[in-house]
């Protein structure tokens, strides 16, 4: 009986024990450690391929940054301008420093970084008038840009076009001398006058083709516009845009005294026009009395040319 009993209470305690187990795997697997899901957005967010992530951990130039901190880095160009400065004889003035000089931007003061003096290759246009009212002076007109010429240095190159009532492109940038004074050679006068048409042309025509960072033209007119479309604050507004020096040599006619309705004479106005033009630009007026007067004033153009102050 005992050991009936006995094998009984074993067989009981073994099939309770065999009922039991998948109960118990089925809460072992149930209470398996899992892989800590909460950890893997913060895996993410420190991702090199997160960008914000990347510029955060990246240390600043000026110290390492705060965590949440905002930032913002702006792009600025140096912009430097090309300056020609004289004195009330209209003497070129040397030797000035960055104190001297103050720059503004819709009236307000920029910072000058730097100021210096340099001396560059040049890309310029001899712009000629050959209206009819310049007949008499063509050939004085022409030695002025034969002299031009001759004052080409290294590095430069040059065009030269004509205009009557409209312009007119005798030869295109080269730095063939030989070309340039055959183009002038073939200059002939006639019809009227569009100069301020012509100095807008001309002045696209330098900042598209000039391949050096200098641009300038050279102007020979008696200032005479009678036929132009474009009024002078156009003209004033392109070459700023242009970033072209306009330099004007005035063959004016003293002897024209008639007087418009503002009182002016005819030279008189005309000289005031090239004098404007020129100042805006940056550039400069001449009005030779004699021809004897040419040579000085090509060198003059030719050093102004090329010695300028820089302002950074």
């Amino acid at each position: 009986m005992l050991n009936r009993s006995t094998f009984r209470s074993v067989s009981m305690a073994l099939i309770l024990a065999l009922l039991g187990m998948p109960a118990i795997n089925s809460a072992g697997a149930q209470d398996q450690p899992r892989p800590p899901q909460p950890k893997q957005p913060q895996q993410q967010q420190s991702d090199p391929s997160d960008k914000k992530g990347a510029q955060r951990q990246v240390p600043d130039a000026d110290g390492p940054g705060t965590l949440g901190e905002d930032r913002i880095k702006i792009d600025t160009d140096l912009v430097n301008l090309d300056v020609a400065v004289i004195d009330q004889e209209n003497n070129p003035v040397s030797n000035l420093k960055k104190e001297d000089f103050a720059v503004y931007e819709d009236k307000i003061k920029q910072t000058v970084e730097s100021v210096f003096r340099e001396e560059v290759p040049i890309s310029f246009g001899i712009v000629i008038d050959t209206s009819g009212s310049m007949g008499s002076k063509i050939e004085t007109v022409s030695d002025a840009a034969l002299l031009l010429i001759k004052q080409m240095r290294h590095g430069d190159e040059a065009f030269v076009a004509s205009f009557k009532t409209e312009p007119d492109l005798a030869q295109d940038f080269t730095t063939d001398r030989r070309e340039l004074e055959n183009a002038v050679g073939e200059l002939y006068t006639g019809g009227g006058t569009a100069l301020l048409d012509a100095i807008i042309a001309t002045a696209d025509y330098a900042h598209e083709k000039g391949k050096r960072r200098r641009k300038a033209l050279v102007v020979v007119s008696d200032g005479l516009d009678r036929n132009s479309a474009f009024k002078e604050k156009e003209v004033i507004d392109a070459i700023k845009e242009d970033e072209v020096q306009v330099y004007l040599v005035g063959f004016i006619d003293e002897v024209m005294e008639e007087k418009n309705l503002s009182g002016k004479t005819a030279a008189k106005k005309a000289k005031d026009l090239l004098i404007r033009i020129a100042d805006d630009s940056g550039g400069r007026a001449y009005f030779p009395k004699d021809i004897g007067e040419i040579p000085a004033i090509a060198a003059q153009i030719s050093k102004d040319l090329r010695t300028q102050y820089v302002v950074s």
